[in-house]
């Protein structure tokens, strides 16, 4: 299912698992928001009623988007300004787009912090296994040579 949300005097057309930069939003990394303000929903060619339609959205972290440059000039007077700047934006993934369906906002946090808890100790694993090959002794011809080239420049 797809929908069409207006947030920060800009429209999105929407669908679930997508990710999306918008005008800043309140909230912090990992919140739960709702996109009230739908325009269109509907799935393949059928439509639905925007109005009992809700978007759910996960927000994935507060940036900056790229920076834009303003230069000011008027010829033949030496006048030239140069300013920069910096729009603040959110990033947001789509988590549902449903009628009257929203996402629970503790079981979605819940689950990617246990994913979060078990991912190092499996990194660990991967790391301690690295350290023990490079630990693995090398050929003897070509550890020999190494170490007969410092003995005759010492």
């Amino acid at each position: 299912m797809f929908a069409v949300v207006r947030t920060g005097g800009k429209q999105y057309r929407v669908a679930e698992g997508d990710k999306i930069a918008v005008e800043k939003l309140a909230g912090e990394a990992g919140e739960t928001i709702e996109l009230g303000d739908v325009l269109l929903a509907g799935e393949g060619d059928s439509l639905a009623d925007a109005g009992k339609v809700k978007v759910s959205a996960e927000i994935i972290a507060q940036a900056k988007s790229e920076k834009v440059f303003v230069f000011k000039k008027r010829r033949r007077h030496n006048y030239r300004r140069r300013a920069g700047h910096r729009q603040q934006m959110t990033l947001l993934r789509i988590v549902s787009v449903g009628e009257g369906k929203a996402a629970p906002k503790k079981a979605a946090a819940a689950k990617s912090h246990d994913a979060e808890k078990q991912e190092p100790a499996k990194g660990a694993d991967v790391k301690k296994e690295t350290k023990a090959k490079k630990a693995a002794p090398v050929k003897d011809g070509a550890a020999s040579k190494p170490a007969a080239k410092k003995a005759d420049s010492e």
